[in-house]
């Protein structure tokens, strides 16, 4: 009898093993390449990771760092602390997000504004395509680190400012985002040069700074053009929800443009999560930076996009 009972329970657990489970099956795309936009002959591509989710998915928009003068839609060069973008979208994917990466002209190709009228055709492509690629256009966040961080956190601050659209790619189509999050990235380009910091080695507000390259000016002798290029400008009520994480060390970018626009956001009343981490640049030196950076990242999409998974 015993006998008999554990063959029929072996052969129960035998044939339920041959059944593919739906999470088993439930394995996210191959990531995909797209020209969002031509300019001249530069195209600007964007990469698109995606879920195994029947469901319209959120939709994380990541800019890439590198001081505006390198790096592309594929990300950035070198892996970080935190590991890379296909890494970090392949996280994202299993949690039933859409992830997209995208390029923008880099300051050796153009000046400012060029960078911002590209991130922001690059969120109108794909609201406009929204239905074709199976992402939900009113849940979208962006995501950036460090130069990516001051184009993520310029997405969220500037959805209703049509002098900072451009006429790249698509048009008539809004490049609003729905959270914001920044990590260590520039806030206001003019003070920059006043709380230390250097870039490798290069002095902010000198005519050879990233921030110089990228305005074509240095800062304090063109202050409308850096204000015009810094997040905190533009600060309102209508601001969309950011998660700021930055290191207290940060040798390239001063902490205190963090705390810039932490204040700026909380007297607009928008809601911010600000988290000083005893960090350098890129989050280097932290022991953990899944418990440190990424899981309170992935909670402030949860709570902002609501995935369904």
């Amino acid at each position: 009898m015993f006998r008999q009972t554990l063959t029929c329970v072996l052969a129960a657990a035998l044939t339920l093993l041959a059944i593919p489970s739906a999470q088993a099956t439930a394995v996210a795309k191959a990531p995909t390449t797209h020209t969002f936009a031509t300019v001249g002959d530069r195209a600007l591509k964007l990469k698109l990771w995606q879920p195994a989710t029947a469901k319209p998915a959120p939709l994380v928009i990541y800019v890439h760092g590198g001081a505006w003068a390198i790096g592309s839609y594929q990300g950035y060069p070198l892996p970080m602390p935190w590991g890379t973008v296909d890494s970090v979208a392949g996280e994202l994917t299993a949690k039933g997000y859409a992830v997209a990466s995208l390029d923008y002209r880099l300051s050796g190709e153009a000046q400012w504004p060029a960078q911002i009228f590209d991130v922001k055709s690059g969120v109108r492509y794909l609201r406009a395509n929204a239905a074709t690629l199976n992402i939900d256009p009113d849940r979208f966040a962006a995501w950036g680190d460090s130069a990516g961080g001051h184009l993520a956190a310029m997405l969220g601050t500037t959805a209703d400012r049509p002098e900072l659209e451009g006429d790249v790619g698509v048009t008539g189509v809004s490049s609003a985002v729905q959270a914001v999050a920044d990590w260590f990235g520039p806030t206001d380009i003019a003070a920059m040069a006043d709380n230390g910091g250097v870039w490798e080695g290069l002095m902010h507000g000198t005519a050879i700074s990233p921030e110089t390259k990228l305005l074509g000016c240095v800062p304090q002798k063109c202050r409308d053009k850096a204000d015009q290029a810094s997040p905190i400008s533009y600060v309102t009520a209508k601001s969309a929800p950011f998660l700021i994480q930055h290191g207290r060390f940060d040798h390239l970018v001063p902490f205190n443009q963090a705390e810039l626009l932490d204040a700026k956001l909380r007297a607009a009343g928008v809601p911010v999560e600000f988290r000083g981490l005893l960090t350098d640049h890129e989050f280097v030196g932290l022991a953990n930076p899944r418990t440190d950076i990424l899981n309170p990242f992935y909670m402030f999409l949860e709570h902002q996009l609501h995935p369904a998974t």
